[in-house]
Order: structure tokens, then C-alpha cells, then sequence
């Protein structure tokens, strides 16, 4: 019933639901604090964050009340290795996943609400104690000592989303961090953490909806942020459309029906998505922002500026989650607009790119990628006559792998490319200054993108080869180079050029670091390796499941 109310946006009523009985039973505990958790990271509020740290300690605190008083792991090992021990209560393995599972959401939010070291640790333990049970449980539930209780489909879809989330998370890592996860003692494999995921999202259980929303962040986000940004949809759609059957008006599911939208190159529809997404509750602003960011990309996909100029500005003054990059998109979009046409608001774009240091945050004691990256760019208008930056919001549209969205449809992609031709036109106009060939070697990289994407191979690939051969002539941009040869390896496969491809996304892997976004560009290329085999046939690592 709590449930149906959260997915029927009736968000504050589902919570009403489950308190009375939250101090008492471990499922109505951790799921409440559940909710409250997601409504902390969207927040981002310090003391939302620190309420739904205490309500998810206490629900740990009640699943270990119904715990077998001997470790799990202790137990569990010695019960499947050697075929004896004291046998678990099916409400005892209940109480294991439970608490794996807190374990897991607490760690979540001591990266969030703190910054020393000590936290750090202590995160880190919560999550390897975690991963164990999960692991011990999973092994338990393997072997023919478990015999399966009334409500043994609520504990398998709680081991399928603890082994389904560890496996596909760890997947994702680039090779020379997973040998340092293994050594640690973790391990991943993508095809059967996604296995996993979908048993627990298709059988009716307490979970289903949590191995859900996980593929579909994984299907919608992940492996298009962090991976190539051409992998197929049709299991992302096939998981929504029940959910969206039977919550038409969910927030939630409106949400992610406009990401497939979006990441298709179906923008009109995107939009109508996300905006149904915004009308359809007022309860928890916080998913309104997600829709603005998605808004603000699909109008920069459409060169729309004023409408994407104006999302940003929505999101700078309601958002708490990046300041920083919201103020950099507005100046970035400022800067898209002719010199005679009218700003928005009367704001400038000079004055609102040196706002931008001053607004950094760090998160598990780090500044975002994305932020460091847009008080980098930003920095040049420190200057009294400061040097403008050519195309920023078609560079920082690159770092969110919007170009293969554009890429979808020819009519986008040919219209930006008239954009970035006059990006290029006005460079070989400019007098010389310490910024000109990495500005030259930016508009490069964008027009051989939308190059590759209307057919004109030949030239995409001058323009790829033209940022490595400048690569030394390059001051401050230095994350050009590498992902200049991460394109011209995606170009090559998209040629069927294996054994180049392979070789150069090898050579960007391995000949730089310390560069902007350097994240980012290594999950692309562990992708793109992934995806022609060859990253397990250069590391000697094959994936091993859990």
C-alpha cells in the first residue's frame, strides 16, 4: 500500500503509512528511511541528509534485533562450506538482507554528509561489510541447505538487488581500478549483475521496484554517460511500460519515459514528457529539477539558448546540487546568443562565468568532475578583457555525451555543425593569445563529432587527427588529446577498423592522466574496449560474479 502511494506521487502519505509501525518491524523501518533517503539526495539539504542518516541507523538497529546473534558471514561460510552449524529462521536471512542493505544506504550518505578521512573509512567498511553478507547470502541461497519459506520471493528480490547492484557497478570500472577493488575483494560481471536485476524487477516482491529504477538508471544514464551512448533502449522500454501502465501519472516513471525519449533523439516528445513529469505532482520539487536538467539539454540539443538559459536559471536558484555548473550553463548559453541580441534577465555572461569559482562544493569531499572542469573554463574571465570561450555549452554538451543524441537525427546534427563552422570561421579571424589553439583544437573535436554523425568520415577523422598532432601546441585543455583518439577509435569501429581502434583507444588509455574529466574518459574507453573484447584480452582479467 505505501508503495502505490510513493509511485502514485502521494509521497508524504506513503510515509504517513509506514510510521507508525517503523520502530517495530524492519521491513516498514527501511523502507521508510528508503524514502527519506531519496528525498535527502535530491535536497541535498545538510539536514535532510543527517535525518535520514539517524531514521536508516535506527532501522539497522531493528534489523539486528531479529539477527542471528553469531555473525552472518561467520555463520553463513560455515554453513555452506562444511554442511553444518545452526540453521537460519527464514525471518533471520529476512533480517541478513535487510541490514546489508542498510549498511549500503548509510555509507551512501556518510560520502555525502561528510569530508574527513575517518568517514571515508568508515563508508568504505559499510560497503564491504555489505558486499560479504550479500555475497554469503547469495552463496547460502545457492546451496541445498536453504529451503525456500512463505515469503522467500521478498528475500530473493532482496539478494538479486544487492548482487545485481555490486556486480553491475563493479562491471563498469575501468581494468587498473577493479585490480584494486579484486585485491580488496570484490568482483563484478555486467551479464549477470543485469540477470540478477531483471529476476528481481520482473517477480512480484518488495524490491521489484528498486531493481527497476536501477536498470533504468543504468540503461538512461549510465551507460550512456559513462559508456558509448549507442546502446539499444528496448530493454529499458520493455521494463517501463508496465509501470507506466499502471502509474500513468507517476513522476518517477514520466521521468524516465522522457530520458528513453531524449536519448532516442525524439526531443519533442522529451520535452512533453518531462514537463507532464512536473505537472503531475508538486509535492517533492526536488523531481521537478530533475526534469529542468533534461529540460535545459533538450532545448541546448534544439540551439534554443534562451529556453535552455532559462531552465539553468531555475535550477541556480531552487537546485542545491551543483550551483556551480548551473551558473556556468547560464553564462555558457549568454554566450551562444548573437552580441546584438537582448539577454535574458539582464544578466552577463562575464560577470556570471567569475561567479562560478566561488560556488564549487565538494561531495564525499570531492568537487564533481563537472564542476572542476566548469571553474577551469571559467577561470580565463578572471581577466580584465578576458578571452572568450568559443562553443561552452556545446563543450560542456560533449562531457554529457549529448553529441550522440544530436547524432539521431540529421536535421539536429546539421544545424549545430552550421553553429560549430562559425565557432571555426570566427577563430581564423581572432588575433593569436594563449588560449587560440586550444580553443581551435575544442571546436575541432565537436565538428568532427557531428562530422562522424552525418556520414563525412573522412573528415571527421582530419579533425581527430588534426587535435593529436597539435596535442603539444595545447596549454590548458589537455583532455583534448585523449578523447580526441577515444572519437577516432569510436569512428573506426563504427568502419568496422578493429585492430585500429583497438590500438588507439589503448594509446589514449595509456599515454595520459592527470587531465580534466580523466574519469569520464576512461569509463568510455573501458566501454568501448568491452565492446570489441579486447580489455580482457590486455589486463588478463576475465568478470567473475560474485
Amino acid at each position: 500500500m505505501a508503495m502505490n502511494m510513493f509511485l502514485n506521487n502521494q509521497f508524504s502519505e506513503s510515509l504517513e503509512v509506514l510510521k507508525p509501525r517503523a520502530k517495530e518491524s524492519m521491513y516498514h523501518s527501511l523502507m521508510y528511511a528508503t524514502i527519506l533517503e531519496m528525498q535527502a539526495m535530491m535536497t541535498f539539504e545538510h539536514d535532510d541528509i543527517i535525518s535520514a542518516g539517524h531514521t536508516m541507523k535506527e532501522a539497522q538497529e531493528i534489523c539486528q534485533r531479529f539477527r542471528k546473534k553469531s555473525t552472518v558471514v561467520g555463520s553463513l561460510s560455515s554453513l555452506v562450506n562444511k554442511s553444518s552449524g545452526d540453521h537460519f529462521t527464514e525471518e533471520e536471512i529476512h533480517a541478513e538482507v535487510c541490514y546489508a542493505e542498510c549498511l549500503l544506504q548509510r555509507a551512501a550518505l556518510t560520502f555525502l554528509q561528510d569530508e574527513n578521512m575517518v568517514s571515508f573509512i568508515k563508508g568504505g567498511i559499510k560497503v564491504r561489510n555489505s558486499f560479504m553478507i550479500y555475497k554469503e547470502l547469495h552463496n547460502f541461497m545457492q546451496s541445498n541447505l536453504f529451503s525456500k519459506g512463505p515469503n522467500h520471493y521478498h528475500l530473493e528480490g532482496g539478494i538479486s538487488l544487492g548482487i545485481g547492484a555490486f556486480n553491475l557497478a563493479l562491471s563498469m570500472f575501468p581494468t587498473r581500478i577493479l585490480k584494486l577493488l579484486e585485491f580488496a575483494g570484490f568482483s563484478g560481471d555486467k551479464e549477470y549483475g543485469l540477470s540478477q536485476l531483471h529476476d528481481g524487477a520482473t517477480v512480484p516482491n518488495l524490491r521489484a521496484i528498486l531493481c527497476a529504477m536501477l536498470l533504468l538508471c543504468y540503461y538512461t544514464f549510465l551507460t550512456f554517460i559513462l559508456g558509448t551512448g549507442e546502446e539499444d533502449v528496448t530493454d529499458a522500454v520493455d521494463l517501463l511500460r508496465p509501470y507506466l501502465t499502471k502509474y500513468p501519472k507517476g513522476a518517477i516513471f514520466l521521468f524516465f519515459s522522457g530520458r528513453i525519449e531524449e536519448i532516442q533523439g525524439n526531443l519533442d516528445k522529451a520535452i512533453e514528457r518531462f514537463e507532464e513529469g512536473c505537472a503531475a505532482q508538486q509535492a517533492w520539487k526536488q523531481f521537478h529539477h530533475m526534469c529542468y536538467w533534461e529540460l535545459m539539454w533538450c532545448f541546448t540539443y534544439k540551439r534554443l539558448w534562451k529556453m535552455a538559459y532559462f531552465y539553468a536559471d531555475l535550477l541556480s536558484k531552487e537546485s542545491r546540487w551543483s550551483k556551480a555548473m548551473y551558473v556556468y550553463m547560464k553564462a555558457a548559453y549568454l554566450s551562444m546568443l548573437p552580441e546584438h541580441e537582448a539577454k535574458p534577465f539582464g544578466d552577463n555572461e562575464v560577470e556570471l562565468f567569475r561567479q562560478v569559482p566561488q560556488l564549487k562544493q565538494k561531495i564525499a569531499g570531492k568537487s564533481p568532475p563537472t564542476e572542476k572542469f566548469a571553474i577551469r573554463k571559467a577561470r580565463r574571465y578572471k581577466s580584465n578583457v578576458p578571452v572568450r570561450l568559443p562553443v561552452p555549452a556545446l563543450e560542456m554538451m560533449y562531457m554529457w555525451n549529448g553529441f550522440t543524441v544530436i547524432g539521431k537525427q540529421w536535421k539536429l546534427t546539421e544545424e549545430m555543425l552550421e553553429t560549430i563552422c562559425e565557432a571555426e570561421a570566427s577563430l581564423e579571424q581572432t588575433s593569436p593569445n594563449e588560449y587560440l589553439e586550444d580553443d581551435k583544437c575544442v571546436v575541432k573535436l565537436l565538428k568532427g563529432l557531428c562530422l562522424r554523425h552525418v556520414g563525412k568520415v573522412l573528415e571527421a577523422e582530419q579533425c581527430f587527427v588534426y587535435i593529436y598532432e597539435h596535442a603539444k601546441k595545447i596549454k590548458y585543455d589537455h583532455y583534448l588529446s585523449p578523447n580526441a583518439l577515444l572519437e577516432l577509435s569510436l569512428l573506426f569501429i563504427q568502419q568496422d577498423r578493429k585492430e585500429e581502434a583497438i590500438k588507439w583507444l589503448r594509446r589514449a588509455k595509456q599515454n595520459y592522466k592527470d587531465y580534466s574529466m580523466e574519469s569520464r574518459t576512461l569509463f568510455r574507453i573501458h566501454a568501448a574496449l568491452s565492446k570489441l573484447k579486447a580489455e580482457k584480452d590486455e589486463n588478463g582479467l576475465e568478470g567473475t560474479a560474485l
